[in-house]
C-alpha cells in the first residue's frame, strides 16, 4: 500500500483497479480475548493502522476494499498456531461482525486464505488423489464450512450490503478444488452460505476455456467452466440458487527466471499476453465477478536469485509489459 512512505493508490488508480484486497490477521487484531467481541471498541482489539489507511485511501480514489480475514488467535484455538481453526465458529463470526462495524464502507469479506492447503488451515488432511475423501479427511472442509456459514450470518446481520466470499481454493492443494467443494457441508448436510466462491486460478499455460482439463480435481484458469459446474452442483443449487459467481482473488505469472515458489516461469512479454487473454475472458464471461493480480511489485532480490518476479512493476518500480496489459484490460 505504501513504498518508502509513498501511497501506491495513485498507481492503482492509474491502472484502473476497482478493488484493493488486504489481509486482516485475526491473531494480530485480537491477541487477547475481548470481553465484548462484537464491539470494535473493546480494549482487547488492536486494529491495524495499514487497514485503516487503506480504507481512507481507497475512498479517496473511489476503489473498493476487500478484506481477507485470516488465522485464529491462541485463545480461540486452544493455544495452537494461527493456522488451526477456532474451537467455536462463533468466535470468528463475532470478530467478523466487529471488523465490519469498524470498517463500515467495506462490503467485500473473504473468510480464510487458501484453506485447501495444510500450511494455511488445520485440521485439513492431505487427500488421496482421484479418490473420495475419507470420514477423517472430511473434518477439514466440514470445519471450514461451519466457520464460513457462521461468519456469513454475522456479516449479513451487520449489513445486508456485505458480500461474503468463501471456499477460497487454489489450483491444486492438499485437498483438490473438486473434493473441497463437494465436501463443504454443515452438520445438517447443507452447504454453507456464501455470496461468491473464491478461487486463485494460477496456471502454467495460456488461459483458454477450451483446453484439456488438468484432471485430478484440479482447476486452473482454463478449467474455470468445470469449476463453475462443481460450484453450482454442490454449493449453489442445494441453497436454491442456479449459479454462483466466481471471485478470482489472485493471479500472476512469474517472470524472468526460475523461482522458489512455482515450478515454472515465463517471459515478461508472455505474461503480458496471457494477462490480456485472461482479462478478455473476464470481461466477456458474466460468471466472473472480478480478477485480481498479485502483486504490484516484483519480490526483493535474493542472493540465490530465485525471488518471485510476480509484479506489474519491477522491484525498483519500472513498468513491465504486464502493467500496460492490465491498464488496457
Amino acid at each position: 500500500m505504501t513504498v518508502k512512505g509513498n501511497s501506491q493508490f495513485p498507481i492503482y488508480h492509474d491502472l484502473g483497479a476497482g478493488i484493493y484486497q488486504i489481509q486482516l490477521s485475526w491473531p494480530s487484531a485480537a491477541p487477547t480475548r475481548p470481553s465484548h467481541p462484537r464491539d470494535p471498541g473493546d480494549p482487547a482489539y488492536r486494529w491495524p493502522a495499514d487497514l485503516d489507511e487503506a480504507v481512507r485511501q481507497a475512498r479517496r480514489y473511489h476503489i473498493r476494499v476487500a478484506v481477507l480475514i485470516n488465522g485464529a488467535p491462541g485463545w480461540a484455538n486452544g493455544g495452537r498456531s494461527p493456522r488451526y481453526a477456532p474451537r467455536r465458529a462463533r468466535f470468528l463470526a463475532d470478530f467478523a461482525y466487529a471488523a465490519s462495524t469498524r470498517y463500515r464502507s467495506v462490503h467485500l469479506w473473504m473468510i480464510w486464505g487458501e484453506p485447501t492447503r495444510r500450511k494455511n488451515f488445520r485440521p485439513l488432511i492431505h487427500e488421496r488423489r482421484d479418490r473420495p475423501l475419507t470420514r477423517r479427511m472430511k473434518r477439514g472442509p466440514h470445519k471450514y464450512a461451519s466457520l464460513l456459514d457462521a461468519s456469513y450470518g454475522s456479516l449479513k446481520r451487520r449489513s445486508r450490503r456485505n458480500l461474503v466470499i468463501g471456499g477460497n481454493s487454489f489450483v491444486t492443494g492438499d485437498v483438490s478444488p473438486r473434493n473441497w467443494i463437494k465436501n463443504l457441508r454443515l452438520r445438517n448436510g447443507r452447504p454453507p452460505r456464501m455470496d461468491m466462491y473464491g478461487h486463485n486460478p494460477f496456471s502454467a499455460r495460456r488461459p483458454l476455456l477450451n483446453r484439456t482439463p488438468l484432471g485430478h480435481g484440479f482447476a486452473d484458469f482454463s478449467d474455470l467452466p468445470i469449476l463453475a459446474r462443481w460450484v453450482d452442483r454442490y454449493l449453489a443449487r442445494p441453497r436454491g440458487k442456479r449459479h454462483m459467481k466466481l471471485y478470482l482473488s489472485e493471479l500472476f505469472w512469474p517472470t524472468d527466471h526460475p523461482n522458489e515458489e512455482f515450478n515454472f516461469w515465463v517471459t515478461r512479454r508472455t505474461a503480458a499476453s496471457w494477462l490480456t487473454t485472461a482479462l478478455r475472458i473476464t470481461r466477456r464471461w458474466s460468471r466472473i465477478y472480478t480478477l485480481g493480480w498479485f502483486s504490484l511489485y516484483d519480490d526483493p532480490p535474493r542472493r540465490t536469485h530465485d525471488e518471485v518476479n510476480r509484479g506489474l512493476l519491477t522491484y525498483r518500480g519500472h513498468k513491465k509489459p504486464a502493467y500496460r496489459a492490465y491498464k488496457r484490460g
